[in-house]
């Protein structure tokens, strides 16, 4: 398998944690509690780039969707009942049967695949919509990968792209608050010298023949204890939107 951007310590703290991706209150429980909020900005830049209507059922029929960093099936699970044709692949083979076994369970049609973005776009695949969300952070080259991903849209195609900003604010959050302090997650899950900046991923977009198209924060209200989405405070979680002319 061609690993090129595969950084194999990264994948293992992942294949640790599989069990745990569908517990809430487990070691995704802030992918669970931020969820909502990637959903919403998600389905409103896919209706908005194609021409569809949320009110409907189903409005992502005949659109081919790609999870890319699918862990266990978080994001592809609505994606597929919101109507979209859905594949979720991930690097971290362990994820791929926790995800499958939730489809099955849950009565949806995905097909999840242990395979990587280069392995993809080298055999040719096409996706309207490819979702990468909070992987760039963890890849050992985020131009190789950014560039598999473009190379996996068709025209006129959408990415969605989150991750997390590099600064102090970032590491008192990330690292110091969710990984040491409220433990949430595995100390070590995140590396903050691999976080990447607003303006450092828009320069990488763009380098890997994409124009993005927007970028919005995810902000985290300890008061409220959720998540929203914010024009103005990128400080720490982020998300953007990009298309391939």
């Amino acid at each position: 398998m061609n690993t090129t951007t595969i950084d194999a310590s990264e994948v293992a703290k992942f294949e640790a944690m599989a069990a745990e991706w569908w517990d809430p209150n487990g070691k995704f429980k802030p992918l669970h509690m931020l969820n909502p909020c990637r959903l919403d900005y998600i389905c409103a830049q896919i209706a908005a780039e194609f021409g569809r209507d949320l009110s409907t059922g189903t409005p992502f029929d005949g659109l081919r969707l790609l999870d890319i960093g699918c862990g266990g099936g978080l994001l592809a699970e609505p994606m597929a009942r919101l109507g979209a044709d859905v594949v979720g692949a991930d690097a971290a083979a362990r994820n791929i049967p926790v995800a499958e076994v939730h489809a099955q369970q849950s009565g949806l049609d995905i097909d999840y695949r242990h395979t990587t973005a280069e392995d993809m776009a080298a055999a040719g695949e096409q996706f309207d919509v490819v979702l990468n969300m909070e992987v760039v952070e963890h890849v050992s080259d985020p131009l190789a990968y950014l560039t598999a991903c473009q190379q996996l849209l068709k025209p006129h195609g959408l990415m969605i792209c989150s991750t997390i900003n590099r600064n102090p604010k970032s590491f008192a959050m990330a690292i110091v608050g969710a990984e040491w302090v409220m433990r949430w997650l595995p100390k070590g899950t995140h590396e903050w010298a691999k976080f990447i900046t607003p303006d450092e991923l828009y320069d990488l977009i763009r380098q890997s023949g994409l124009d993005p198209v927007d970028r919005t924060g995810f902000v985290f209200n300890p008061v409220s204890w959720s998540w929203k989405l914010s024009d103005r405070d990128l400080s720490v979680n982020y998300v953007t939107a990009s298309v391939k002319r």
